[in-house]
């Protein structure tokens, strides 16, 4: 049921990573959505690729709203400078989907999962903890120390790999300026990011910009499509995932509120003693506001679903109240993780 606590692999990616900038995009416009209107249906992906960005969707909302403007502001924001074009085609949502929503019933039928553990004040996984550790801070040294690192540009990635418990591979991927030396970034990030965030770096193998270059990154190197980093996105690949993303919907989208509330369960099931980790699961089918399962287990696969039937309600209106997604919030969650995160509803501890 859980992941290997001896062994296994997780990533992160930067802001500035392809489909991270597509995924900020895609919650841009649902923030600026709600902002103006919080009843606001929103479903829109982006898509970048070597100088050109297309924004569509579907939207029924009473905002305003310039999608083109609002895609070249985030990219500029990102701190990417390449010309795009960009275009943008994002129509009214399907009636037939609106039927079933406008009754309180699921956007969309689906899988999701929330998990939690113990092993950190964040409820999650030690190494994915930290992995986003090291892709945050790479675009914090990149922002606020440009005295060493003039030369650090916006795309990058990180993985940890650990064997036996312990951290045995740390991977730094960054884009750079053509003339700065590989063993002078090696150097700098030894010393202003790995050793900070994972202290004492013996026996752990190093491997920074393994392919010995990266000045080229962005849509200028690869494609980018919203909701494809759903792993580094939810627990790294160490639990379940149902394959929905996230960025770019609203809160009747049950991919996006339903998971977010089962890992608010998972997380209060874990920090009121329950269990040292839970998994949550639940199913829906749409237009229908009951879940068609929900299943909650601890550690050792027993169930604990008497306490989530008792004090938790699933249905996605109730979820919105609950958790008060109608709110822009959701730009903030498009890089770097959407949980263990300080101020973010469905990571409140509340009293089981």
């Amino acid at each position: 049921m859980h992941y290997n606590t001896n062994s296994y692999t997780v990533e992160s990616v930067t802001s500035g990573h392809p489909d991270k900038i597509c995924d900020q995009i895609s919650d841009a416009v649902v923030d600026a959505c709600l902002k103006q209107d919080p009843k606001s249906r929103v479903a829109v992906e982006a898509f970048g690729s070597h100088g050109l960005l297309v924004v569509g969707g579907e939207v029924t909302s009473n905002a305003k709203i310039d999608y083109e403007a609002l895609a070249r502001n985030v990219y500029k924001d990102i701190g990417h400078d390449d010309e795009l074009r960009v275009i943008t085609n994002v129509v009214q949502q399907s009636p037939d989907i609106a039927q079933g929503v406008d009754i309180g019933g699921a956007g969309d039928q689906g899988i999701m999962y929330g998990f939690a553990t113990d092993d950190t004040p964040e409820f999650l996984p030690s190494a994915l903890v930290n992995v986003h550790k090291l892709a945050r801070g790479l675009e914090q040294l990149r922002r606020e120390d440009k005295t060493n690192f003039w030369w650090i540009k916006p795309d990058g990635k990180t993985q940890l790999t650990v064997e036996n418990g312990t951290v045995k591979t740390a991977l730094v991927s960054c884009q750079h300026a053509e003339n700065i030396e590989q063993n002078e970034v090696k150097r700098l990030f030894i010393r202003y990011l790995l050793e900070p965030v994972l202290g004492d770096l013996v026996d752990i193998e190093i491997l920074v910009n393994p392919t010995g270059k990266f000045v080229q990154g962005g849509f200028a190197a690869d494609t980018g499509l919203t909701g494809r980093k759903i792993m580094v996105d939810t627990y790294g690949g160490l639990a379940p995932h149902g394959g929905g993303a996230f960025s770019g919907k609203d809160a009747t989208k049950v991919d996006r509120s339903a998971a977010y509330m089962a890992r608010f369960v998972a997380k209060n099931i874990v920090a009121n003693h329950l269990a040292k980790k839970c998994l949550v699961s639940v199913a829906y089918a749409i237009g229908r506001a009951e879940p068609l399962m929900i299943n909650a287990v601890d550690e050792q696969g027993k169930s604990v679903i008497e306490v989530v039937n008792k004090k938790f309600d699933f249905r996605p209106a109730a979820i919105i109240e609950r958790l008060d997604l109608q709110k822009p919030i959701y730009y903030t969650t498009a890089a770097y993780g959407h949980f263990g995160r300080i101020g973010l509803p469905w990571e409140e501890v509340i009293s089981l």
